[in-house]
């Protein structure tokens, strides 16, 4: 009996709990204007040193800020920096802007910037663990302290892809971090973005208050100054169906990862709209190249033409993917046009297999993951049209993602992708497509092409090294080890009553100006 009435009581007090928070918001959206976002999944944590995962930045973005950040078309700006600039081949200075606060109040200075960037290069300086971002800094060997305001960062080589790692890694206290413990950083924060936490409710919801005292944001993305709304909450919705019907029930006002099934009745609804961009990941069918038939360029350049790119993108795809010629997005630092494109003509192809010996038709496999089952079918449809029969055999990620990075290829051809959230071809070209690198699936192998990804990764000068990407990239778009297929879009939806935000190619949600209609 005291058993149930203790547990009754745990639950009255627990029910009573809830209904305070559900009256608590009530009462903040009525004395205030409340964005709501519909978002696929909950952060990993909220310590901004701790993760690999896109999501997880998009949430923390939102109260931390860097002293870098990037516009929506890419382009790298101070945020908490008031300049960045190069002293010499190893070493960057910063300076910093003066009078910006932590959401504690207290004063940021170089050494909080210089405690987060050792917290991320320095083994074990997360309370015994070396951060997963580590290698997102490259060969950062130190960042030194010149006044309270200024720092420079050492590197052990040149490495020009350096600024454009800064805008993803935010900035934390050092006395707050220092006070609280790592551990703490989880799930308590204290940043100096535009929105400070309220509450986090795992795998429910993220809660943010207006930051009143907050610098105003990089200065190269207007306007200015605090968060134009005084709240933000993102509603964790993992479904697809429930996300579009919270939108288009005015239950929130941006949701993410629209499916393209869902987009022509969200744009007939009249209540919202869809917005795209270009995202950073490259889609291609690797061609092994280290045996029959798929080592004859030929026969691979035959595969290439057997495709109808803007079919696929605009029955599987919706419409939501830019297709590309080469290895880079078309977002991506060094992407030019200017490489040898690969029109769909299935007679082309034919007559390039005959040249090839095989005018009777070759017979191949195609791997893919389950997720891709419709694409990599549709792919190999064409294929064999033109007398390269293919059948798909469908496999575990877990499974088939060591097969085709091992040493020793076997296979014919595998569906997939390489990310490149940096927008630079370091992340992307060089393990895909140097010899022996980690994500070469094609085994792929060319001199040149290799002489010119290592003197691009150390060259200073952004023409030049633009210039190397664009020549190595020709000569792959040549010799395609690859069926170049495309980068799909990151497709979102939005209320019509939202203004002052889109997308970038970045994935995050920054929503320190975004506002909506009384």
């Amino acid at each position: 009996m005291c058993r149930g009435g203790g547990r009754a009581r745990v639950l009255d007090l627990a029910g009573r709990a809830a209904a305070a928070f559900v009256l608590a918001l009530a009462a903040l959206a009525a004395n205030g204007s409340e964005l709501r976002v519909g978002f696929t999944q909950d952060a990993l944590t909220l310590d901004p040193g701790n993760h690999r995962k896109r999501e997880t930045e998009t949430l923390i973005r939102n109260i931390y800020d860097g002293i870098m950040t990037q516009t929506a078309k890419s382009e790298v700006v101070p945020e908490l920096a008031e300049s960045l600039r190069q002293i010499d081949a190893l070493t960057y200075e910063v300076k910093l802007r003066k009078g910006i606060k932590f959401h504690d109040g207290e004063d940021m200075t170089a050494e909080d910037v210089k405690f987060t960037f050792d917290r991320l290069t320095k083994d074990k300086a997360l309370g015994g663990q070396t951060s997963p971002r580590k290698s997102l800094l490259g060969p950062l060997a130190e960042t030194e302290v010149v006044d309270a305001h200024a720092l420079r960062f050492k590197l052990k080589e040149p490495w020009p892809v350096f600024p454009r790692m800064l805008p993803v890694q935010e900035i934390v206290s050092k006395k707050f971090v220092e006070s609280a413990g790592d551990a703490a950083l989880a799930t308590r924060a204290n940043g100096t973005g535009p929105f400070k936490l309220v509450e986090w409710r795992k795998g429910d919801s993220l809660i943010l208050e207006r930051f009143a005292d907050y610098y105003g944001g990089a200065s190269a993305i207007p306007p200015a100054g605090p968060a134009k709304v005084d709240r933000v909450i993102f509603k964790i919705i993992p479904e697809n169906a429930s996300r579009v019907a919270a939108l288009l029930a005015g239950e929130v006002d941006i949701i993410n990862e629209v499916p393209s099934h869902a987009i022509a009745t969200i744009e007939r609804s009249g209540r919202a709209r869809v917005v795209k961009a270009n995202g950073t990941r490259t889609f291609f069918v690797a061609l092994n190249t280290t045996r029959a038939p798929f080592n004859d360029v030929h026969v691979r350049q035959a595969a290439n033409h057997a495709i109808n790119k803007k079919l696929i993108i605009d029955k599987l795809l919706g419409g939501a993917a830019t297709p590309v010629a080469g290895v880079l997005s078309p977002e991506s630092f060094g992407a030019r046009k200017g490489l040898r494109e690969y029109a769909y003509n299935p007679e082309r192809a034919k007559q390039l297999l005959a040249e090839a010996g095989h005018a009777q038709g070759i017979d191949v496999t195609l791997d893919a993951e389950g997720a891709f089952k419709d694409v990599a079918e549709a792919i190999a449809a064409m294929l064999t049209r033109v007398g390269i029969r293919t059948k798909v055999q469908v496999w575990e990620g877990a499974v088939l993602t060591p097969i085709w990075r091992g040493a020793k290829k076997e296979r014919d051809m595998y569906l997939t992708s390489w990310g490149s959230g940096a927008l630079d071809p370091t992340g992307i070209f060089v393990p895909t497509l140097k010899t022996k690198d980690r994500g070469n699936t094609a085994g792929y192998s060319n001199a040149q092409v290799d002489k010119l990804l290592t003197a691009a990764e150390s060259e200073l000068d952004s023409g030049k090294r633009a210039d190397m990407y664009h020549q190595a990239e020709k000569i792959v778009a040549d010799e395609a080890p690859w069926i170049f297929l495309w980068v799909p879009q990151d497709i979102y939806a939005v209320s019509k009553r939202l203004h002052g935000w889109e997308p970038g190619s970045d994935g995050r949600i920054n929503l320190h100006r975004a506002y909506l209609d009384k």
